[in-house]
Parts: structure tokens; sequence; C-alpha cells
């Protein structure tokens, strides 16, 4: 069977039962069918556009504030890779003395080796003035405790170290 063939068959129940009706009934069903074909375009197309368009007006002001803040982001960070990293002087004996006066700290013992590596021995020393020496020296010259032996003392804060540092090498 061919297309109208096919297409006759279908319409002719239809036309059959609309040439039955009078003239009031098909005007009131072909009303009828403009209003459900007016009501299905609204519900399937324009309704959903409308809702779409209203949730993304209200989005928009959230999307370009989300955008300047990468902007100034994406400014800031290429700033940052722009800038150098700070030099840190080699490590130096004079260096660490000073840096362990500044704290309140006496060494015992300090020896430097190759590689920018330095042995500090300190007795009878505040733990907390270790603890903020030794923070205070990661941040200034890159220092790194390789090892550390810390044994407490009866006084209360109160230690004794044995610290084995090692300078990284500048980022």
């Amino acid at each position: 069977m061919n297309l109208t063939s096919r297409l006759n068959e279908m319409t002719q129940p239809l036309s059959a039962f609309w040439s039955v009706r009078n003239a009031r009934e098909r005007a009131l069903l072909a009303a009828a069918m403009i209003v459900i074909v007016l009501g299905l375009i609204y519900l399937l197309l324009i309704d959903p556009a409308i809702t779409g368009r209203e949730r993304l007006n209200k989005s928009l002001p959230v999307l370009r504030q989300q955008v300047a803040e990468l902007q100034a982001m994406s400014k800031e960070a290429s700033s940052l890779s722009a800038r150098t990293a700070p030099t840190v002087a080699p490590l130096s004996r004079e260096s660490l003395e000073t840096a362990l006066v500044r704290k309140g700290l006496k060494p015992q013992n300090l020896a430097l080796t190759g590689d920018g590596i330095a042995r500090v021995q300190l007795t009878s020393v505040s733990f907390a003035g270790v603890i903020d020496w030794l923070d205070d020296m990661q941040k200034t010259a890159l220092l790194s405790v390789i090892e550390a032996n810390i044994t407490a003392l009866p006084e209360a804060g109160q230690v004794n170290a044995n610290l084995t540092l090692q300078q990284r090498k500048s980022e």
C-alpha cells in the first residue's frame, strides 16, 4: 500500500463523523480543537521557554559575579606567577647564632657541614623557644628538620635538643 491510500483509509471515518454533524456541532468541535491545539502549544513550547527565561534571569547576576571573581583570581594568579621567589642567603654559622640569640637560645654546640646541613645542640632550653626558633628558621632560611632528638628535663618546659637541619633550595 502506498501513502495516499493509507491516508484515505484513515480520513474516511473522520469525514463520515464530520458529515453527520450539523453546523452548530461542527463549530463547537472546531473551537474545541483550536483550544486544545493552542493549549498544547502553550504547554509544550511557550511555558517552558518563559519559565526557563525567568530562571536564567534570576541566575544571571550570580553568574556575572562569579565571572568577575574568577577574572580577579586569574589576574592575581598571573601577577603571583610573575613574581620571583625571594632568594635565601646560604646557611652560615653567624646567621644561625644570630637567630638563636634572637630567640633567647644559647647553643652548646653548633656545626655546619656541606650541602647546607647544620647540627645544633641545645641544653636546658625552653621547648617553646626551640619550636619558635624552628618555625622562624623554616620560614626565613628554608631550614627543615632532618633529625631531632629532644629530651624533656625535670623542670617544666625545659628540654635538651640535638637537631640536624638542612636548607632547602629556593623555590
